[in-house]
Formats: structure tokens, C-alpha cells, sequence
């Protein structure tokens, strides 16, 4: 079976472990992923890296805290990240394109079908798109704030069937296992309901990074919400990248969702910045969930953030639960008169139901 892939590797990995530097790593990482183009199977690389390279190349043996600190240190260590990439496939007769995103390219439908247009092009051509946040120009408003979001949200955009996230444990734990001695390996996640239940074994962020379990864990429900398998692996061992990438069972698998959303609902329910919430009545409610039905504005009950139309909101129950996602049709003004009273305020067509909101 032919498969799509997008793999992402975190700064942890790149730094690389036992004995191997961060150009051995993506040597053999460009190695395994052109054995894919071989096989007629394209692929999109997701890479950290570029502020943890940066602060090398600067002698700085901590990474900044602050914003300019950090953009700084990643315009310095992106070139260097690039031109590694850039030799490694070379190796292999392959080329790799730079593609450098904020979250604000993927928020505006018109520019995330430019950005899809642009990556479906580079794999017509057989060329890997190498990924990355771009760093150096992002605010804080728009930055994804780890690469296992962007990943996930990647995979959306070029309809991956499978999403490789590389990290530095072999697989999920039912808890932490430095600290806890009854920690086992969680080998297989079927379902939205297991997913959710794991919310609370993720931990923060390591010393490099800016992800951590959390993150892995909320990209895989953003790309297992889309019809995409995860899966979760060591990517300190070239051999366990090599297994998964032959269908060998690594790591931790996150099976994808029977109900895929279509590629529309989930911009809707993932690219999208929401610049507000919008609480509605428990009728309102039942006929979103079991209705199909558009948001008016008699079942709004509150109106929180300042947001022009056509902004996203977060629709919430009374018990403050998330129930959908969409684009609004009124502004928030507008709607602090209008609420109670009739008007529409998002349409069906432009709203998107979280998964899991219509369980009890």
C-alpha cells in the first residue's frame, strides 16, 4: 500500500544521542525518508532545530527565554539547519525545498490553499518539503508554540495517511516512567474516548524543546480527528524510524477516526485562532449537536473577547464545555445587542462540532 507520510523531528532528537551529532542524525533521517521516495511513497519532514543550532553556533548554552531572543538565535540556526538538510538528501539525488509557516498562514483559507497548492506541487516534482515555524518573524499571536501542532495541521493540509511523530521515548506511558516504577507502554490508541482519557500522563517540555507529551498528544487527536494514523516512536534509533516507516509495529499507534472530518471542517476545527467564545442555551445546544442546525442568536447567552465577522469563536455550553468551532456573522458588538433576540450568527456550514461534545 502506498502511503503519504509527513514525519516530524523534534530538537531532542536533532541534538542527537549516543555519540551521534546533530549532522549524523540527519544524515540517516535523509536516508530512511528517500528510501520512501524510492518506493514511490512522498513524504513531508517537519524539523525543530533551527533556534537549538542557532545557540550552538552562538555559544549560548541555554536557549532564550524571551521572544526576541529566540528569533534571533533561529535566524542565525535556520541557514545552518537548511544547508544540513540540503547535503544530506543531496547524498541521495534528492532536492528539498524551505518552507517556513506562522499559524496566520494556515488561519486564512485563502492562503492555507495557496500553502496546500504549494506543497502538493513540490511532491508532484519529487521534492521534500522541509518544514519549520518560522521563528524569526512570528508574534506570539500567531506562532503554532510547538512543531507537533504544526505537524499534525501539515498532515491535514497535503491529506497524509500517516503522521510519525519522533521523539526521545520509545512510545507513550500510562505515566511518567523516570518517576513512576508501574508506568507500561501503551502500544495502541483506538479511539477519541482512550485519547482524551490520556490527558493526564503528558508532561511539559524538555530543556531544548518546547514540546512535550501534551503537545504529541494533541497533535494526534487534531490528525486522527482528520482520518490520519499517528504514530509515536524513538527517534534517537535510525533502525525504529526504518521499522515504522516499513508498517512495523513501533512505538505507540493512534488509529485514526472511522468519521473523518472533511478537509474544510478541519481548518475549521484546528487552524483557526478563535478571538472569542460564545455561550448558548441548552437549546441551542441540542440542536447543534442533534439538529445539524446554524447558531441564532435567540439561544446566545454570552459573549466574551472583541471580534470583527467572519472571526472565529468557540461556541460553549452553559457548563462551559466546548461544543463547536466557527466563523461568526456577527461582530461582538452586534451580537451583545442582538443576543436573546432573533439573527443568525453562524451558519451550519461554517461551523465545525468538537469531537467528543455530544458525549455525556
Amino acid at each position: 500500500m502506498t502511503m503519504r507520510r509527513v514525519v516530524k523531528v523534534g530538537t531532542s532528537v536533532l541534538r542527537g544521542a549516543g555519540g551521534r551529532n546533530t549532522e549524523e542524525v540527519i544524515a540517516d533521517l535523509a536516508a530512511s525518508l528517500c528510501r520512501l521516495w524510492k518506493r514511490g511513497e512522498p513524504v513531508v519532514l517537519v524539523t525543530s532545530g533551527a533556534v537549538g543550532l542557532g545557540c550552538t553556533a552562538l555559544g549560548h548554552g541555554e536557549r532564550p527565554t524571551e521572544l526576541e531572543g529566540l528569533q534571533a538565535a533561529a535566524a542565525v540556526g535556520q541557514g545552518r539547519l537548511m544547508t544540513l538538510y540540503d547535503q544530506a538528501f543531496a547524498r541521495h539525488q534528492r532536492c528539498v525545498a524551505q518552507v517556513l509557516l506562522t499559524r496566520g498562514d494556515l488561519a486564512s483559507r485563502r492562503r492555507y490553499q495557496n500553502a496546500c497548492r504549494t506543497l502538493e506541487q513540490l511532491l508532484a516534482w519529487g521534492v521534500t518539503p522541509v518544514i519549520n515555524e518560522n521563528d524569526t518573524l512570528a508574534t506570539d499571536e500567531l506562532r503554532f508554540g510547538d512543531n507537533d501542532t504544526l505537524s499534525a495541521l501539515v498532515a491535514v493540509a497535503v491529506q497524509a495517511d500517516e503522521l510519525v511523530l519522533l521523539t526521545d521515548i520509545d512510545s507513550l506511558y500510562s505515566g511518567d516512567p523516570r518517576s513512576d516504577a508501574d508506568a507500561r507502554p501503551i502500544p495502541e490508541v483506538n479511539n477519541l474516548e482512550e485519547l482524551e482519557a490520556l490527558s493526564g500522563v503528558a508532561k511539559g517540555g524538555g530543556r531544548w524543546g518546547t514540546g512535550g507529551m501534551t503537545t504529541k498528544l494533541s497533535a494526534a487527536r487534531i490528525a486522527t480527528a482528520s482520518g490520519i494514523q499517528v504514530r509515536l516512536a524513538d527517534g534517537r534509533d535510525p533502525a525504529v524510524l526504518n521499522a515504522v516507516l516499513a508498517g512495523e509495529p513501533r512505538g505507540t499507534l493512534f488509529r485514526p477516526s472511522e468519521t473523518p472530518l472533511s478537509d474544510r471542517k478541519g481548518w475549521l476545527a484546528h487552524a483557526l485562532l478563535p478571538k472569542g467564545s460564545i455561550t448558548i442555551d441548552a437549546g441551542a445546544e441540542r440542536a447543534l449537536l442533534d439538529q445539524g442546525a446554524s447558531l441564532l442568536a435567540v439561544g446566545v447567552r454570552e459573549v466574551e473577547g472583541d471580534f470583527n465577522r467572519r472571526d472565529a469563536v468557540r461556541l460553549l455550553s452553559l457548563d462551559g464545555r466546548e461544543l463547536a468551532r466557527g466563523l461568526t456573522a456577527m461582530d461582538s458588538d452586534e451580537l451583545q445587542e442582538r443576543k436573546g433576540q432573533r439573527g443568525l450568527v453562524v451558519h451550519r456550514d461554517q461551523l465545525v462540532i468538537t469531537p467528543g461534545a455530544n458525549r455525556s
